[in-house]
């Protein structure tokens, strides 16, 4: 598959099995995450890969973020919390870990992070493998940093759950770049 064709048929998975990427496959996408756009070569990029018993910690960080973030959190919800990790055999966190920079503010290393997210899904599509980025209650707050054991300069932007595809998947919807596009003559 060429690059332009992996860009126009990637499309978000939600049903997520076995088998995962190989050592060899994670590699190369962590490669290809390091290509990510980087100003000043700051490398904001940090990736946090659980599977296996690293999924019941992941459990555990949900729940734990969730009641501190609500202290009457509704029961089902909190069980829909805990149960979230396991919609895929591989979890990749993704983690922005600034740094203070005169040229490049926070939210530019945030934004090269997500890049690196983007080229991870671009690279794992591209070897047969689906994905989705998810975000929500446990991304962008100190809460599940802490959780996570992360820096105080690092803050997690999103995760990629990443399998097998299980089942059909969407349809990708034709949209017209036009409707996206302003053109300055």
């Amino acid at each position: 598959m060429n690059t332009i064709d992996a860009l126009l048929t990637r499309n978000s998975a939600p049903r997520l099995t076995t088998p995962i990427p190989t050592e060899n496959q994670l590699e190369i996408a962590y490669k290809c995450a390091l290509r990510a756009p980087d100003h000043a070569w700051i490398r904001p990029w940090k990736f946090i890969q659980i599977s296996g018993k690293g999924l019941d910690k992941l459990s555990k960080a949900f729940v734990n973020t969730a009641k501190k973030l609500d202290k009457n959190v509704d029961p089902e919800i909190l069980k829909k919390y805990k149960e979230a990790p396991y919609r895929a055999p591989l979890i990749i966190v993704l983690v922005a870990d600034t740094k203070e920079h005169p040229k490049v503010p926070v939210i530019e290393q945030q934004l090269s992070t997500a890049t690196a997210g983007q080229n991870l899904l671009l690279a794992f599509h591209e070897m047969g493998f689906g994905g989705i980025w998810r975000t929500g209650k446990f991304s962008f707050n100190k809460e599940i940093s802490m959780e996570l054991s992360l820096k105080e300069n690092e803050i997690v932007i999103g995760y990629l759950y990443i399998g097998t595809v299980e089942g059909k998947t969407k349809r990708i919807p034709e949209l017209n770049s036009k409707d996206f596009v302003i053109t300055w003559e």
